[in-house]
């Protein structure tokens, strides 16, 4: 029940941030300019594709590579989303008094991780809607769309939990934020520099702690065990790293 309570708070304290409204605002026109970009090209080269066999849909064509550019957008508003998480309770002084509630650091961590994911997932819903309404028009691949919107869902937590624990590190937001954006980075383009023939096997392994190559698998309808475990480890591993950073915080006090 206290991390229902710390969730509703930090989503509401989103939603009366001005900052926050103004990265909903900026984002959702930014998807929404790509989308009729990519129904355009699509509207013009359909005289095309009808003369080839299997050729791609309105969600291969327009779904798919908006959810894979919105990714992208994700990797750089998040950081802003997340700066002030914990950040912002230290250095406004608000931290004490979580500290002398009656309350643990996992559901502290925990309710600020939800409420932020909530936010999240407001977003990544008006995105799914520009999509789903070429529906009303014609067919869509209703299974290939919602594996990239879980994908995408999954990478936006992740994203999340890295936040949150970026922000526990500091009390200053804006290096909260570059830091997470560095992070992020790093594990977006980690298998970028592998040489997959001369070294096949440590190219293995960077492609997996790669976000991108996980979020890919799932963009192409590839749902798989292995990639949900993957985000999941993510998200728990930093939400761990959070809450013993605050632990270690109160134990100085």
């Amino acid at each position: 029940m206290n991390i229902i309570t710390i969730a509703s708070r930090e989503l509401r304290s989103l939603f009366l941030s001005p900052l926050a409204w103004t990265i909903l605002g900026v984002v959702q026109f930014i998807f929404a300019y790509i989308f009729l970009a990519q129904l355009n090209t699509f509207i013009q080269i359909q005289p095309q594709l009808a003369n080839l066999e299997n050729a791609p849909g309105a969600t291969e064509f327009i779904a798919t590579p908006l959810f894979a550019t919105s990714a992208i957008i994700f990797m750089l508003v998040i950081p802003l989303i997340t700066m002030r998480v914990i950040a912002g309770e230290r250095a406004n002084h608000s931290l004490a008094l979580l500290y002398s509630a009656p309350l643990s650091m996992t559901e502290i961590i925990i309710g600020k991780f939800l409420g932020v994911v909530g936010f999240l997932i407001c977003m990544a819903v008006l995105l799914a809607i520009m999509p789903l309404s070429l529906g009303f028009t014609g067919p869509l691949d209703y299974g290939l769309f919602f594996s990239a919107w879980l994908g995408l869902i999954l990478l936006v937590a992740s994203f999340a939990a890295i936040g949150v624990y970026m922000s526990s590190l500091t009390k200053q937001p804006t290096v909260a934020a570059i830091s997470t954006f560095g992070v992020l980075l790093m594990l977006w383009i980690l298998d970028w520099s592998s040489d997959k023939v001369s070294d096949p096997n440590a190219s293995g392994a960077l492609e997996y702690f790669s976000m991108l190559r996980h979020f890919e698998a799932m963009a192409k309808g590839l749902f798989s065990s292995a990639d949900l475990m993957y985000f999941i480890i993510i998200s728990a591993s930093f939400l761990i790293l959070s809450i013993r950073r605050l632990d270690g915080d109160r134990l100085q006090r």
